[in-house]
């Protein structure tokens, strides 16, 4: 392990197992240090994606979900802390695979309980790939001023009490993470405070050692003394006995090896860790404090004198002119939370809303980052805009001229369609636009206008399995399904319909590729062999062409394709254009002064 500090002010973590308050108290002591990036890049929740929003001092900040370890490491590929907060039943499984990774650096286990063969396994990966395992059973690590894992060193008021805001010269590393605030606290009465502070965990295999750590520490600059809290149990101490007695470590050691009054008891007595108690008089902590001190540590003859041990080494160093006097700083004060600042009337509240397509902030609005100004100034088009607000991005021209002609194409079918019909009773109703433009846009579903996304996906799923046209369309029938996009009231195979042969004239032309389409056409060649008015229909013309377009522009994942499917873009985008036709209508009635309609007696069938 050796080498040197593990975590620096641009240091950033991804996040397993989403916890409020641990995450909360990184970014406030990011804001409390100083840093200008948060240390959590991402969490990953399994089953899970969007967005958490916390604080990151004043500001509120959405820091991205995402369900996977593999997701989360490639959409943070800077993040190189994995901080693991998932129970003792899977937290091996999770740290694997963050290990695994090739952009994780530094694995923290909080959970206590991992089972032991599945700890060794961790250890002996992260040994052979250069990569640092801090746990199972640990409260995390510090590099004072810099970064911290979770709930390490407690709360802010403990944070600031133990000058941890900035850094100091001392390196600590205890088998406790209760013990490490305590010890925090007592370094920085009768020093200048802590450079770096780790908790390795007290599980009887830590993925890191007292003495990898000790030996690290060394091996930086900035610390110039180094702090030991052990225990009784095991064996860890003695090789960091090896490391003085070998001269490895030329920086003053004070240590202490906690669990003294374990020879009061009669029987073996199991501490709070699992690695703490003794299995014999080498693992005693009596033993332990004496072949420390034999090997040229600073020991003290109880916990009590500790802190007098660890005042003198600094004082030494400081006579000595090795520790220079350090200006203090008076940290920024952090906000408080609505639940504690009531009473005295600081408050911040969280918002209630997400955007990510637009900004009306500043001087003028923006569309996905663009300004408005730029998108009057460069000649974009309706598509354009789609473009920008619906994907996020600025799509190629042929992409965007597609949307439009799609929404041209789409604005109006006539007065006699379900959509238009409706729209046109409740304008004669007298009801206002948005009533009846809503009363039309109510009409679209599976069987009106609303078969584009069923298209695309039933389009798409066949395709990209291999399946034959005759496959698709029998395991369809099987199922019981009539295949979206397929299928027209009115047109025949020797009467297109005129929409959908512009649309493919358009696609073969302009698009990079038409594989969904051409698809598409295979199956329409194959329902036409059972009936005549088994067409392509402009639904089905729209889906396979819109997939074409996501897949042949080369700018969205599979992932995102899928997305775009599942949510309903491109019913929106038949949404979108009918509404065009649906205003058109209202306009026109009222226009007409039609009055109250009334359906025709005759037009009824009457039955029993």
């Amino acid at each position: 392990m050796a080498s040197g500090q593990l975590f620096s002010r641009t240091t950033q973590a991804l996040f397993y197992n989403y916890k409020q308050l641990p995450i909360q108290r990184m970014l406030d002591f990011d804001f409390l240090c100083g840093r200008e990036t948060p240390s959590v890049a991402g969490i990953i929740n399994p089953g899970s994606e969007g967005f958490q929003k916390l604080f990151f001092g004043q500001e509120e900040i959405a820091i991205p979900v995402h369900s996977a370890v593999d997701a989360a490491c490639a959409a943070h590929p800077t993040a190189d802390v994995f901080i693991n907060f998932a129970s003792y039943r899977s937290a091996a499984a999770s740290s694997m695979a963050a290990l695994k990774q090739p952009t994780i650096r530094v694995v923290a286990i909080i959970a206590e309980g991992v089972p032991e063969s599945d700890t060794k396994q961790l250890i002996a990966y992260a040994k052979a790939n250069n990569k640092v395992v801090i746990g199972p059973a640990t409260v995390g690590g510090i590099q004072a001023g810099a970064f911290k894992i979770g709930d390490t060193a407690g709360t802010i008021d403990n944070i600031i009490q133990c000058k941890l805001y900035r850094p100091g010269s001392v390196g600590f590393v205890s088998k406790s993470g209760g013990m490490s605030n305590e010890l925090y606290n007592t370094i920085a009465r009768v020093t200048d405070g802590i450079y770096e502070g780790i908790a390795i965990g007290g599980d009887v295999f830590p993925g890191s050692t007292l003495s990898d750590h000790v030996l690290r520490f060394n091996n930086i600059p900035q610390i110039k003394m180094i702090v030991v809290l052990g225990e009784l149990g095991g064996r860890d101490e003695y090789s960091l006995v090896e490391a003085l007695k070998q001269g490895k470590i030329n920086k003053p050691v004070v240590a202490w090896v906690s669990g003294t009054c374990a020879t009061l008891f009669k029987s073996e007595v199991q501490f709070g860790h699992a690695g703490a108690k003794s299995g014999g008089e080498m693992e005693s902590a009596q033993a332990k404090n004496q072949a420390l001190r034999d090997a040229g540590a600073v020991v003290p003859t109880s916990y009590e004198a500790f802190e007098t041990a660890i005042k003198e080494a600094f004082e030494k160093l400081a006579e000595e002119g090795k520790i220079a006097p350090l200006k203090e700083v008076k940290p920024p004060q952090i906000p408080e939370d609505l639940n504690t600042a009531i009473k005295s009337g600081k408050v911040r509240a969280p918002t209630h809303i997400i955007s990510t397509i637009s900004d009306d902030r500043g001087e003028e609005p923006c569309y996905a980052g663009v300004a408005m100004s730029s998108i009057v100034e460069q000649g974009y088009g309706v598509g354009d805009v789609i473009s920008l607000l619906w994907f996020k991005r600025s799509l190629p021209r042929y992409c965007t001229k597609f949307i439009e002609i799609c929404v041209m194409l789409c604005a109006d079918h006539g007065p006699c369609v379900s959509g238009a019909h409706n729209t046109i009773v409740t304008a004669r109703a007298g009801k206002d636009l948005v009533s009846s433009l809503v009363s039309g846009l109510l009409t679209i579903g599976p069987r009106f206008g609303g078969a584009v996304d069923d298209a695309a996906r039933y389009f798409k799923d066949a395709y990209d399995r291999g399946l034959t046209p005759y496959e698709f369309v029998e395991s369809m029938k099987k199922k019981g399904i009539r295949v979206p996009g397929i299928g027209h009231r009115i047109k025949r195979g020797d009467n297109r319909d005129k929409r959908v042969e512009l649309l493919q004239l358009f696609a073969r032309t302009n698009f990079p590729s038409v594989k969904y389409m051409e698809y598409a056409v295979q199956v329409e060649a194959y329902t036409l062999s059972k009936a005549n008015n088994l067409v392509l229909n402009v639904d089905g013309a729209i889906g396979t062409l819109f997939l074409d377009l996501l897949a042949g522009s080369g700018m969205f994942a599979k992932q995102e394709i899928d997305e775009i499917v599942e949510i309903g873009y491109l019913n929106g985008l038949f949404v979108l254009a009918r509404s065009i036709g649906l205003i058109g209508h209202t306009f026109d009635q009222k226009r007409l002064k039609q009055p109250l309609y009334r359906h025709p007696w005759e037009d009824v069938l009457y039955t029993k």
